[in-house]
C-alpha cells in the first residue's frame, strides 16, 4: 500500500516538474507584448524601455534657433534691453564696456546686451547655456580680480550662499566699477541687509521698476576697495 502511494506521489512530482519545466521555457521565449513593435508613424519618444531605435541629435544651432525665436524668449531680452537702456542714459554703462552677467540662466541679458553694442558680456551660470553662457560657480568665479567694469545679477536671493555670491562679484569688478542688482520689491531694511552683503562697495541708486511683468528693486552700487 506504501508503495503504491509512493508511486502516484513519484508520479505527480515528475508531472509537476514537467509542467514547471514547459512554462518556464516559453516564458523565456515568448516576447513580451511591451517590446512588439507596433507598424505606426515615427513618433519622438520612446513608448517603451525595448525601443531602442537611433533618436535623431538636434544640433546646437539649431536647438538655439528655436528658442531664440519663441515669444517668451523675445519677451525676456526686450525686457533685458528697456532695463540696460536706462544704464546707457545715465552712463553707467557703455558699449566699450566689460560686462559680467552672474546666474545668467539661459541668456537673455547677455543676448540683450549685445543687441545694444555692448560686445564684451561674460555670462556663467552653474548650467553652461553655450554660446551666451559658460558654465561657472558664481560662488567660486573662475576670474582674476577687477577684471570688469560692470557685474549683473538678477538672482542673488537665490543664491545658496548671497554673501559669497556678492563677495565673488566685487572682487571680479574693477574699482570705481558697478554692482547692479535685481531684487524682488522690497523695502529700507531688506535693501540694508543686501547692499551690507557688498563689504567693499556703497550704494549709489536704489529704485523700483517694473520687470517682466513684476516689481522690482535695482539696487546699484560702486566697488570702493582701497588700493594697497
Amino acid at each position: 500500500m506504501e508503495k503504491h502511494i509512493e508511486d502516484i506521489l513519484r508520479k505527480i512530482s515528475f508531472g509537476a516538474i514537467t509542467v514547471a519545466t514547459i512554462t518556464l521555457v516559453m516564458m523565456i521565449l515568448r516576447t513580451p507584448e511591451t517590446c512588439i513593435v507596433e507598424k505606426k508613424p515615427m513618433v519622438k519618444f520612446p513608448k517603451s524601455s525595448c525601443d531602442s531605435s537611433h533618436r535623431q541629435h538636434l544640433p546646437l544651432e539649431k536647438k538655439n534657433q528655436r528658442l531664440w525665436s519663441s515669444k517668451s524668449w523675445n519677451q525676456q531680452v526686450r525686457a533685458h534691453m528697456l532695463h540696460f537702456q536706462q544704464l546707457q542714459r545715465l552712463n553707467l554703462l557703455f558699449n566699450h564696456s566689460k560686462v559680467l552677467c552672474v546666474s545668467a540662466g539661459a541668456g537673455h541679458e547677455v543676448m540683450a546686451l549685445n543687441r545694444l553694442g555692448v560686445a564684451d558680456v561674460t555670462g556663467v551660470e552653474l548650467m553652461d547655456s553655450l554660446p551666451l553662457v559658460s558654465r561657472a560657480d558664481p560662488h567660486n568665479l573662475p576670474f582674476f580680480d577687477e577684471v570688469f567694469d560692470l557685474a549683473f545679477t538678477a538672482h542673488l536671493t537665490e543664491a545658496l550662499f548671497p554673501s559669497r555670491f556678492a563677495s565673488e562679484m566685487e572682487r571680479t569688478v574693477k574699482n570705481d566699477g558697478l554692482c547692479v542688482v535685481l531684487v524682488e520689491q522690497c523695502g529700507v531694511q531688506e535693501l540694508k541687509e543686501i547692499v551690507g552683503l557688498f563689504r567693499k562697495s556703497r550704494l549709489i541708486d536704489a529704485v523700483n521698476i517694473t520687470f517682466i511683468g513684476s516689481n522690482v528693486t535695482r539696487i546699484l552700487m560702486r566697488t570702493t576697495r582701497v588700493s594697497a
